[in-house]
């Protein structure tokens, strides 16, 4: 193991960050169909999107009323994610790396789909959106604090950002781990901070969530979807964030939230 690996095992640096180019194309190359790969495309659809509770409770409800305007969706699929509120948003944008991931519109608003290029760079003009939205997506993606800027750059002045990511570790990344993309990894929560922070984004609320026995509760009808079943997750996210750190080291150091959701404002 190298030093820098060893460091952002431990949560001290965000793992490709600082990759060179051909570094990130190769990344980028093994991640653009991961999630349909694990079964997405034969799945999903926007009506089979499991999180709405979640981000109502967590994200949603913070922003103020009224109209949004344009929205963007870094990795937003088939845009389920939007369907709280579709009715307010004038028009989306995703960002979606996958062929297979993609439909023409939801609830009658049509969806403009844009692959992503490799380096992060996206091809929108500054303050192009009032409203971005990244819920599990950042953690694909190598350099992290370069696409933050990039969010930053095209966020309105005084508008919104909602971003949930894994802020745990989700194991050794050099090894093949069931149900993961090859390089998805969490993000440490005080870099992902300080990528806002550089960004101009500045958080407005932050609630730790996605307590490890939730998603064993969804098969009962009490996982992200359920306003009962988040309910409790973000009771015992709460209870345990005293607890928090990146890597487990021991049984005990597992009981606590292993994700953060964020409701950022562009300054």
């Amino acid at each position: 193991m190298t030093a820098a690996e060893e460091r952002c095992l431990r949560g001290e640096a965000i793992w490709g960050d600082d990759f060179s180019l051909p570094e990130i194309e190769a990344w980028f190359a093994d991640e653009e169909e991961g999630y349909a790969a694990l079964g997405a495309a034969e799945h999903g659809s926007a009506d089979s999107y499991g999180y709405h509770a979640l981000n109502v409770r967590c994200g949603y409800r913070h922003l103020p009323p009224g109209r949004i305007g344009r929205a963007l969706g870094l990795g937003s699929a088939y845009g389920g994610e939007f369907l709280p509120v579709i009715s307010r948003v004038n028009a989306v944008t995703v960002l979606e790396p996958s062929a297979a991931l993609r439909t023409p519109e939801l609830r009658g608003v049509p969806l403009t789909y844009v692959s992503p290029v490799p380096n992060g760079d996206m091809p929108f003009g500054k303050a192009s959106f009032d409203l971005v939205v990244s819920f599990g997506t950042l953690h694909h993606i190598p350099n992290v604090t370069h696409v933050v800027g990039e969010i930053g750059r095209v966020t309105r002045a005084g508008g919104h950002v909602l971003v949930r990511e894994p802020t745990t570790s989700m194991g050794d990344w050099r090894r093949p781990r069931a149900g993961l993309t090859k390089h998805e990894r969490g993000i440490p929560r005080p870099a992902l901070l300080a990528a806002f922070d550089r960004a101009g984004l500045d958080v407005v609320h932050e609630t730790r969530c996605m307590f490890p026995t939730t998603r064993r509760l969804a098969a009962r009808g009490l996982g992200f979807n359920s306003e009962v079943g988040v309910t409790l997750d973000l009771a015992l996210s709460a209870m345990t964030a005293w607890n928090s750190r990146y890597r487990a080291t021991a049984q005990w150091h597992k009981v606590q939230p292993t994700a953060s959701f964020f409701v950022l404002r562009r300054r």
